[in-house]
């Protein structure tokens, strides 16, 4: 019966989860630069050609608004502005999944996708808690002390709190916009 189950251990597919997010400067549904180079990484280097081996899990962290409108002064006129909002957040974050998953699909790896909301590096420790994933995979935009300090880094809170091994891949020199703070 031991045997057995270190078989059934050894066959089950390696979780890993991925965190992603919109690009800043193209907004929904792009994907940012550092979370196609943080799947793309994971693609090549940990997945390789054993598809079978791994199943990806994608969280999307939507960060709210104040007050939902993205930066422009709001009027609510009904509760029906409210819903609408959500809906278009909700249809946004699954227009950002829907990349991932479709290349998952492309090369035949096993992936699920959801969406959370909140401050990215709580949720993101709070689901690798609830789901216990092998690993967390995140992008990192290689921000310089400075902008650290003003802008917060998702990846080193996670590096530090999430309750998995941690990997986090660096966009390229190459890959940087203008604004590293953009991504």
């Amino acid at each position: 019966m031991a045997e057995a189950e270190a078989t059934r251990i050894m066959a089950e597919a390696t979780r890993i989860m991925v965190g992603v997010n919109q690009s800043t400067i193209k907004g929904y549904p792009h994907a940012s630069i550092s979370s196609r180079g943080a799947f793309e990484w994971t693609l090549q280097k940990i997945v390789r050609s054993n598809t079978s081996g791994f199943k990806l899990l994608f969280l999307h962290v939507q960060v709210p608004d104040e007050d939902g409108f993205d930066d422009m002064d709001s009027i609510f006129a009904s509760p029906d502005d409210f819903k609408r909002m959500e809906r278009r957040d909700k249809a946004r974050g699954l227009h950002l999944l829907e990349y991932f998953v479709n290349r998952c699909h492309e090369v035949g790896i096993s992936c699920e996708a959801w969406i959370r909301k909140g401050d990215p590096k709580e949720v993101i420790c709070h689901e690798v808690k609830r789901v216990q994933p092998d690993l967390l995979v995140v992008g990192s935009r290689g921000l310089g002390p400075f902008q650290r300090v003003f802008v917060g880094t998702v990846s080193e809170f996670c590096a530090k709190h999430a309750e998995c091994p941690v990997i986090t891949i660096k966009r390229r020199a190459d890959e940087a916009p203008q604004d590293p703070v953009d991504d």
